[in-house]
């Protein structure tokens, strides 16, 4: 499809570059935005550029937050001795909207996936085993995904964490086997989080 304004090309390319938008909805999307007054669009383009400057990661668990240390890591009346450790942002997100869960959290920033080059070195798990070791928590919950990537994950860090003398847990299996957890409904998760089971190395 041959577009007739080299502008409108290169906001289509910029649009089709995120995930899941293919050229032809980058389109639709960049011939709608051209009807929209030039007010509205210095608004949604300076949206985008605050995000980018002013939204960070939090010093303590990983999540994403206006502040130095997120919503949940500073709120007292958290369970704080209770630890959820996660694959990234989106899992909380997930984990948050299903009301059951107290405690706190840890974003890894991914699984182990020797397919794509990611090892233990490549995750935020460094930073899992000082909390383990100098503060005082009670369990540590898995929650990552039920894919091999994220059982190897799991695996490789109950080694870590087992000389700690924790109680380590996991997601009950509501979560179907091979699911991403941020596409898991909320009842579901819910669920998973109050059935949680005592891990075992051969789960």
């Amino acid at each position: 499809m041959k577009i007739p304004s080299k502008h409108i090309e290169e906001a289509v390319e910029q649009l089709s570059s995120l995930p899941g938008i293919g050229k032809r909805t980058a389109l639709r999307l960049v011939l709608q935005m051209l009807n929209r007054s030039e007010e509205e669009i210095q608004q949604f383009s300076e949206a985008f550029v605050r995000m980018k400057k002013e939204v960070k990661k939090c010093t303590s668990c990983g999540n994403i937050s206006d502040l130095d240390v997120c919503e949940i890591c500073s709120n007292s009346n958290r369970d704080h001795g209770l630890i959820c450790v996660v694959e990234d942002i989106r899992d909380i997100m997930a984990l948050e909207s299903t009301g059951y869960y107290k405690g706190i959290y840890h974003v890894l920033g991914g699984v182990i996936s020797p397919m794509d080059g990611i090892g233990p070195k490549d995750l935020n798990i460094g930073t899992l085993l000082d909390k383990a070791r100098d503060q005082n928590l009670s369990e540590v919950i898995f929650a990552l995904s039920a894919t091999m990537e994220g059982d190897t994950t799991n695996f490789y860090l109950f080694k870590k964490l087992s000389p700690f003398n924790l109680k380590i847990t996991c997601l009950s299996r509501g979560v179907a086997v091979g699911t991403e957890l941020q596409y898991a409904d909320e009842l579901t998760l819910g669920r998973s989080i109050i059935n949680r089971q005592p891990f075992q190395l051969n789960a």
